[in-house]
C-alpha cells in the first residue's frame, strides 16, 4: 500500500488525490473555458491511469462540468442525491448517488459524505441537490475536501486530519455566501486540526471579458491565506501549490 497522500492540483476545486493506493479525482473542470469562465492558468493535464472514483461536490457549473467528465477513462461518479438526472449522457461511469451521512468504499478506501454549507442548485436547470464535503479515509489516514463550504457548527468533528483541501476564494472580485475566504478558511483549518493544508479553488478562472492581465483577485488570496494561516493556524503545514503542482505527504510517524 502506499505510504503517501499524492496530491495534484489541477486547478480551481480539482485535485488529483492518491491517498493509500486509491486514486480520487475531485470536482474535474478540465477545460480552458467553462460557461462565463475562462482559464487564466496552464492547460490541465491528468496523469494517465484509473481513477478509483469520481467525487462530485455540488452541481454548480464550475464544479460539476459534464463535457470534462466525458473526458476521463471511467471508474464511479459519487455525486449529490438528486443529480443522476444531470448525468444520464455522461458515459463510462456508473453513477452513486449520496447524501450527508452515507458511506461509500472505493478499494481499500472510505468515503463519508458530510455536510457543506453552500446553495445546491443549477444555472438553467431544474435539477436541485444538496452540496457536499467528503472525508476520505484509508489505513488510517484521514483526507477532507469540502467542495464549496462556508464554516458550520459540525466541522470541528471531521478532525484531526491528515490533509485538509481548503476552498479559500472563487472566481471573481468578491464572495458570495457559502464561501470561505482566506481568513475563514484559516479559522476552518484551526477547527479541522490537519497536519498539512493545500489551499485551492483560487487562482484559475476569471470571468470572460476581463481586461488583460491577472487581476489581483487571482493572485491575492493565497498571500493572505498564508498570512491568515501564520496567525491563526500555525501548528499546520501550509502547501501551497500553482495550478498543476504536485506534492507527497508523507505517512505520519506512529505514536509512541
Amino acid at each position: 500500500m502506499t505510504e503517501s497522500i499524492d496530491v495534484t492540483w489541477v486547478g480551481h476545486s480539482t485535485v488529483d488525490l492518491t491517498v493509500g493506493g486509491v486514486r480520487f479525482l475531485t470536482d474535474p473542470v478540465l477545460r480552458m473555458r467553462v460557461a462565463h469562465l475562462r482559464r487564466r492558468c496552464a492547460r490541465p493535464v491528468l496523469a494517465p491511469g484509473p481513477i478509483g472514483a469520481v467525487l462530485i461536490s455540488h452541481l454548480h457549473h464550475d464544479h460539476l462540468d459534464l463535457p470534462s467528465l466525458d473526458r476521463l477513462p471511467g471508474g464511479p461518479l459519487i455525486v449529490p442525491r438528486g443529480a443522476g438526472a444531470l448525468l444520464r449522457r455522461v458515459r463510462r461511469h456508473d453513477i452513486v448517488e449520496v447524501g450527508p451521512g452515507d458511506t461509500v468504499d472505493v478499494g481499500d478506501a472510505r468515503v463519508l459524505v458530510v455536510h457543506a454549507q453552500h446553495r445546491g442548485n443549477r444555472t438553467l436547470s431544474t435539477v436541485h441537490a444538496p452540496p457536499l464535503g467528503f472525508l476520505i479515509e484509508v489505513a488510517g489516514q484521514r483526507v477532507y475536501f469540502p467542495g464549496d463550504t462556508d464554516l458550520f457548527d459540525d466541522m470541528q468533528s471531521f478532525g484531526p486530519l491528515d490533509l485538509a483541501l481548503l476552498p479559500i476564494w472563487g472566481w471573481g472580485p468578491r464572495l458570495g455566501p457559502g464561501h470561505l475566504n482566506p481568513q475563514r478558511a484559516a479559522e476552518a483549518a484551526a477547527l479541522l486540526e490537519p497536519r498539512s493544508v493545500v489551499p485551492i479553488h483560487w487562482g484559475t478562472f476569471t470571468p470572460i471579458g476581463v481586461v488583460p492581465g491577472r487581476p489581483a483577485w487571482l493572485d491575492s488570496p493565497g498571500p493572505a491565506f498564508a498570512a491568515a494561516m501564520a496567525d491563526v493556524n500555525p501548528s499546520s503545514q501550509l502547501i501551497a501549490l500553482d495550478p498543476g503542482g504536485t506534492t507527497m505527504i508523507p505517512r505520519r510517524a506512529p505514536e509512541v
